[in-house]
């Protein structure tokens, strides 16, 4: 069976990401992308990098760039990386040139983008899916994995075979909803790194810096609770129980809690990324889907209320917290 074609709108560090080791596979890919973004590729190539195998080099000549949404004509599979704010114009982009039959796939943080993408594109067969991992732009041309995990996608054949030819661990799972919910209460971290400065195992491993992230989930979960939300069990901890797990000392948060310190030293969150290089961040869709979601069923979330301010004001020039210092601001807003 010939291999499909595939179009990644988006192509930043995620979609540079997931259509690298698909291109590196032999499947026909192409990189949509911000103009600049698109230039570096086609000077420099793509580098995937990861702590646990050899590099993947990928030639300018091995990438097919372009720079609007009409080059994801013909594509069979379309992987939508856009931040979440971009999502309805980036359906809006693709409406007029999917094939018939195009399947569109949805790699984004956030809860609503494969229903803002399905509401766009009817006739249209879109999936959700999930990168349960840390992928950050080391410099320009290169992309780093920086810990292990599986992409997660609702069932397709052809596209888990297409990413487990490349080298892609994925799990296609019927229950995508709870899956996105979960990784929220993960998702809610991309703040406090940003805003911490450190890698993500450095950061990790503070227990000041992980209490903050504990009252954030404590918020989210009362959330949930209320709107009857049960987010799956992804790891090794179940949701409910990931606050106190954070809040144990540092000795004995290591002893327990050991698989979460596998991160490289070069991981750090998206959105400490996106901080550094002047970008628009998706704290609305992370913390701020927490406030909005306890807004809607008469609770308060002002731990991650604060958040979303700190974020916003980061935006325009970072500043660096303690997790002392962070942990206090968060406090004093309860």
């Amino acid at each position: 069976m010939p291999k499909p074609r595939l179009a990644v709108l988006g192509a930043g560090s995620v979609g540079c990401h997931l259509g690298g080791h698909l291109a590196a596979a032999g499947h026909d890919v192409t990189f949509i992308g911000r103009p600049a973004a698109m230039d570096v590729l086609r000077e420099r190539g793509l580098t995937l990098n990861t702590s646990s195998r050899p590099p993947v080099r990928l030639a300018p000549d091995r990438l097919t760039t372009a720079t609007g949404p009409d080059a994801a004509a013909g594509a069979d599979y379309v992987l939508v990386t856009v931040k979440t704010a971009d999502t309805g114009a980036a359906a809006e982009g693709l409406a007029p040139h999917l094939s018939p039959g195009a399947v569109v796939v949805s790699f984004q943080n956030g809860l609503h983008n494969a229903a803002t993408l399905r509401a766009a594109l009817p006739g249209h067969t879109v999936l959700a899916g999930m990168v349960p991992y840390n992928v950050v732009q080391e410099e320009p041309g290169t992309v780093h994995q920086g810990m292990a995990g599986r992409l997660m996608t609702e069932p397709d054949d052809t596209l888990v075979a297409a990413f487990r030819a490349a080298d892609l661990a994925v799990e296609a799972r019927t229950d995508m909803s709870e899956v996105q919910h979960a990784k929220l209460l993960f998702n809610l971290n991309n703040a406090i790194n940003a805003l911490s400065g450190l890698p993500l195992r450095d950061q990790l491993g503070q227990r000041a810096y992980r209490r903050c992230l504990a009252l954030c989930q404590r918020e989210a979960l009362a959330a949930y609770r209320a709107a009857a939300l049960t987010p799956a069990r992804l790891g090794p901890t179940s949701p409910g129980l990931t606050p106190y797990v954070l809040a144990l000392p540092d000795a004995l948060f290591r002893r327990v809690a050991a698989a979460s310190l596998r991160i490289d030293a070069h991981a750090r969150s998206s959105m400490w990324e996106d901080l550094q290089r002047g970008r628009p961040t998706e704290i609305d869709s992370l913390q701020g889907e927490i406030v909005a979601l306890a807004t809607a069923h008469g609770l308060t979330a002002p731990a991650n209320a604060r958040l979303v301010a700190l974020v916003h004001e980061a935006e325009s020039g970072p500043r660096t917290w303690t997790g002392p210092q962070l942990y206090a601001e968060l406090c004093a807003a309860r």
